[in-house]
């Protein structure tokens, strides 16, 4: 289902900084700050402001039209179509390199046969150090 269909399906107007907010997220293959986000609305439409961005952000996660994850002390989004993946953070030179959803599936089942916990496994941060810098 398209993100304006969810969107007018759950009441919400496609507006201008909407569609702008959400072509970004489309286009963009990596994970981009609100600030970054914003840098890019503000040049295509005018009188838009942070706050506008925010929010938009927030009602989209909300929808699950977006993903927002912690890295690194900052909030990143992307469009939730690209799935949920994990990320492997360098504690010491802050590389990033992203995680299929598959390497926590044994995590996932280890909790549930040991545990009987479902856990939300959808997009973690786990830090170490990387090959180089080990």
């Amino acid at each position: 289902m398209s993100c304006t269909t969810i969107l007018k399906a759950k009441g919400y107007r496609l507006t201008p900084q909407r569609r702008i907010i959400l072509d970004i997220l489309h286009a963009e293959g990596a994970h981009l700050t609100a600030d970054a986000i914003y840098e890019q609305v503000k040049d295509k439409v005018d009188g838009v402001n942070r706050s506008t961005v925010y929010r938009t952000l927030e009602l989209l996660e909300g929808l699950g039209l977006a993903v927002k994850a912690d890295i690194g002390g900052s909030h990143v989004y992307h469009h939730a179509e690209e799935g949920h993946h994990h990320h492997l953070k360098c504690r010491k030179c802050g590389k990033v390199v992203e995680l299929s959803e598959e390497a926590l599936a044994p995590l996932a089942q280890a909790l549930r046969k040991k545990h009987g916990f479902e856990a939300d496994l959808h997009h973690h941060v786990i830090t170490g150090l990387c090959a180089d810098c080990r």
